[in-house]
């Protein structure tokens, strides 16, 4: 039985009562060139979608997205910095926190009307804090439309990427879509992800019939995967990425844009979040090694935050509430030592 409890205001609705302003709409065109052209091969530089695993409090997020929008200036010839503002939290069981957009005060019960407004805001004075646009999870498809012309990064999710509106969605976007592999670690059912992504398609979204031209920047995003018995194997090595390629290549019909984000934490890392400078690393040097690899690698995604580890409850300003992240020092220096070996 569903029960009616609040009445949500549609996207354009939404977006008419808090409009991205011009300034900051030229601010993230710009930065969709830039991330576009690292997926496209056009440029030779890194994309890094680096931030908290989950954005649960507007203040210690803007003050995270400051930081790095002065230290993109400091590495803006090699790297495109996109920080992660993470605002669905997907749960394993279905039940726990779900992120800002269903619960805006992890401490209080669910209001998603009040959790559209706080993250659209947050989104508006990140980019003109900033000068950085973002990247989100796109769990729940239809909520994209919320937050369509503020994002510069989208990413499905391990148990998102087998789901047909996902693939659907991701098919209208115009921008860089990551594509996780399956939590089983399956290549060949991320490749038919990213395949759908990249098509045309028809299908009903909101209360429309809509067509896409199918989206070019679709790639793939390898996050490790889980056995039959809950053990996380990482995929982020040479054989796989190699693997990755080939399954590229071979695709019938063709796939555009060879491309891989490396994910340094989430099974790759076991949740071990300083695993993820050792992970990037080792990626680093494959790079160095064979010319096909760093091609195709296209950047990493790094769970980092303020103060590293994480909390139960919001206690430690600017500390994880859900998954252990690397703290801010130690990720100014893994970026500043990946710009330096690009």
């Amino acid at each position: 039985m569903f029960i009616k409890r609040q009445a949500i205001p549609s996207p354009e609705q939404i977006k008419e009562e808090q409009p991205l302003p011009a300034a900051l709409k030229k601010i993230k065109e710009e930065r969709d060139r830039l991330a576009m052209d690292v997926i496209a091969g056009r440029s030779d530089k890194l994309l890094v979608i680096v931030g908290p695993c989950s954005a649960h409090e507007q203040k210690p997020v803007l003050d995270y997205v400051a930081r790095l929008g002065k230290l993109q200036q400091k590495v803006e010839e090699k790297l495109v910095l996109v920080p992660r503002i993470y605002t669905n939290k997907p749960r394993t069981k279905g039940v726990g926190y779900k992120g800002m957009f269903s619960q805006p005060d992890p401490e209080n019960k669910e209001d998603i009307l009040k959790g559209i407004r706080t993250i659209r805001q947050l989104h508006l004075s990140a980019i003109g804090l900033s000068g950085l646009s973002a990247a989100d999870e796109m769990l729940y498809p239809e909520n994209y439309a919320y937050l369509e012309d503020v994002l510069t990064y989208n990413a499905v999710g391990a148990r998102s990427s087998e789901n047909q509106l996902h693939r659907l969605v991701a098919s209208g976007i115009d921008l860089p879509v990551g594509i996780k592999n399956p939590m089983s670690g399956s290549i060949p059912v991320l490749l038919n992800s990213i395949y759908a992504a990249q098509s045309p398609q028809v299908f009903k979204y909101h209360e429309w019939q809509v067509e896409t031209n199918g989206n070019p920047y679709a790639h793939a995003v390898l996050r490790g995967r889980v056995d039959n018995y809950g053990n996380d194997i990482p995929n982020y090595h040479y054989e796989t990425v190699m693997q990755v390629l080939d399954g590229y290549r071979r695709t019938e019909g063709g796939l555009k844009n060879p491309a891989v984000i490396i994910d340094a934490n989430h099974s790759n890392s076991g949740k071990q979040f300083k695993q993820q400078i050792r992970i990037v690393e080792e990626v680093m040097q494959d790079c160095r090694y064979d010319r096909d690899f760093k091609n195709i690698v296209k950047g990493f995604m790094i769970e980092s935050f303020l103060v590293e580890g994480c909390q139960k409850h919001d206690v430690v300003y600017g500390q994880s509430i859900t998954d252990p992240c690397l703290g801010w020092e130690d990720t100014e220096r893994l970026i500043c030592d990946i710009a330096e070996k690009v």
